[in-house]
């Protein structure tokens, strides 16, 4: 991944909030000159005018498109009208940009001048492929090797670098790869839409289309009340004060704002009663989540672990219910850090859209509204600590215990982000029918949890804290059951 402090994140979020600046302020008038006015007369790709081409193809996505379906000659009031006249949010997907992918050299490991040509040549030994020979230092021919990085993990210099493609490096299901030119393109039926693609190319090549301006425009004009659902990672992704942010989504003109920690309050009281009842059936383990590219990986790429998912609904599906059936007639809009719940909305009527908090931040930019300056609001309802604690690893399994009590033993284990590794181990456990002394397996996709997506504004680490000192001032789900 990169580092949380790069121009790329920086780029995407003035793209973000200068097209969300056009609709409020003069609904799309200037969005043509919006390319060159980022632009500048800096070049970052070689020249001004590749920055200015690639900067129409990130505000084609902004505004819903995938730029490598679109004829990209169309100009962007164009790609604006047709935004403002669509009726329903477009399909999710994850976009390589034509113009931005560089064509990365192909994953590859090469012997660095640290490397001392040593009497021991454990990267001689070690190759499983025999594929390294040693002179005055070692070789590896590129021909034979199988990238399984052996060399470098037993070399005593840490003389032999392992340079990666960025995208494919990060993706945990294969869903990227080159074509014939070198140029990545993301596999649909693979792709999870976890975002670690986008997070992770230093071109900036990678993209999802937006369902911002769908629901700006639902705001300003379907006469609808449109009400915001904050998922429990909101705390701390802007500022101390969940109350500030109530009032400035309601500035933006949100009708309402809840708190998806309430629809996750019912989620833990039944995944806590459909654990017990699989143990009492003889049930090996359960995996337990709320995480939408997990549930898509077990559709696509391990089907073999889908008998073994509970069949829990996620809080977003809980709290659309609720919210739905107070207000039938109005729209919801799922705010938070996961690009992935884009694909659960899609099978769900009650969620209509998904922002990431990118996306939050980039219209609080473009509207002017300063959060810190907001008078707090509060939640109509409030949610439990063991609601509110879901976005942190550990945060689901910890609250199903915590209703479990000692009803029957509950041994949990944290797979904390996806990739080859924890898919192997979770295959073994399919495999093997058994977890070993584990029987409750809580997966997630990012690291760290739900504070790790790729639609936070803030590092993982910081918002795990405040996320916690949250949850200590919230009360126990047993003691609102208990007040009945």
């Amino acid at each position: 991944m990169l580092a949380a402090k790069n121009n790329v994140s920086a780029i995407r979020f003035e793209v973000l909030s200068k097209v969300a600046e056009s609709f409020l302020k003069n609904n799309f008038a200037d969005i043509n000159d919006l390319p060159q006015i980022l632009a500048g007369d800096k070049a970052l790709r070689g020249s001004v005018a590749k920055d200015v081409r690639v900067l129409k193809e990130q505000i084609i996505s902004v505004l819903g498109f995938t730029p490598e379906n679109e004829d990209l000659n169309r100009s962007l009031t164009d790609f604006a009208q047709s935004a403002l006249a669509r009726k329903s949010a477009p399909l999710a997907t994850m976009s390589v940009l034509p113009s931005a992918c560089a064509a990365c050299m192909k994953t590859r490991f090469t012997v660095t001048d640290m490397c001392r040509g040593c009497v021991a040549r454990p990267c001689e030994l070690n190759c499983p492929k025999k594929t390294i020979t040693v002179a005055d230092k070692a070789f590896i021919h590129q021909e034979n090797c199988i990238k399984c990085g052996m060399c470098a993990n037993v070399c005593p210099y840490g003389a032999i670098n392992k340079a990666p493609v960025p995208c494919e490096d990060a993706c945990p299901v294969g869903a990227i790869n080159k074509d014939e030119n070198g140029f990545e393109h993301i596999d649909y039926n693979k792709c999870v839409s976890c975002g670690k693609c986008l997070v992770s190319c230093p071109f900036g090549a990678i993209v999802y289309n937006s369902q911002m301006i769908d629901v700006l425009n639902q705001i300003k004009s379907s006469g609808k009340k449109v009400v915001a659902m904050l998922a429990p990672a909101i705390v701390g992704q802007f500022g101390n004060d969940i109350g500030k942010v109530i009032t400035a989504l309601k500035k933006i003109g949100f009708a309402e704002v809840v708190e998806v920690a309430e629809g996750a309050d019912v989620t833990t009281l039944k995944e806590a009663a459909e654990f017990i009842e699989r143990m009492e059936q003889g049930e090996p383990f359960m995996t337990t989540s709320c995480c939408s590219a997990w549930f898509k990986s077990t559709e696509t790429l391990v089907p073999e672990l889908a008998h073994y998912v509970s069949s829990t609904k996620t809080p977003m599906y809980y709290i659309a219910e609720i919210v739905k059936n107070k207000m039938p007639d109005c729209l919801t809009v799922f705010v938070g850090p996961c690009l992935a719940k884009r694909i659960e909305a899609e099978k769900n009527p009650n969620v209509d859209y998904v922002w990431v908090f990118e996306e939050l931040a980039a219209v609080l930019a473009g509207s002017g509204i300063d959060v810190n300056t907001c008078e707090a609001s509060g939640f109509e309802h409030v949610a439990s600590a063991q609601g509110r604690i879901y976005p942190v690893t550990g945060g689901v399994a910890g609250a199903v215990a915590h209703i479990i009590g000692d009803k029957i033993p509950c041994k949990r284990e944290a797979i904390d982000g996806l990739n080859k590794e924890a898919f192997r181990k979770l295959k073994m456990y399919a495999a093997k029918k058994s977890a070993g002394e584990f029987n409750l397996i809580e997966v997630m996709c990012c690291e760290g949890g739900c504070v790790g997506g790729p639609g936070c504004v803030v590092t993982p680490k910081k918002s795990a804290v405040m996320v916690e000192n949250y949850v200590k001032a919230s009360p126990d789900l047993k003691d609102m059951q208990g007040n009945k």
